[in-house]
């Protein structure tokens, strides 16, 4: 049964780890936002009560 030998799978296990390492998080860093967010103000805006007409 060669699925109890670890050795190949060991080898198979590290090689994908470090392709996941050192290519793919370089790839995520680099993506940018579109839209860079801005600072809210702290001033709350002027709100109206509703004016119901069938009250």
């Amino acid at each position: 049964m060669p699925q109890l030998n670890p050795s190949p799978w060991f080898a198979i296990l590290i090689f994908s780890w470090l392709v996941f390492l050192t290519i793919i998080p370089p790839k995520i860093l680099a993506h940018t936002f579109p839209n860079e967010p801005t600072a809210q103000s702290t001033e709350t805006p002027k709100t109206d009560p509703w004016n119901w007409p069938w009250q």
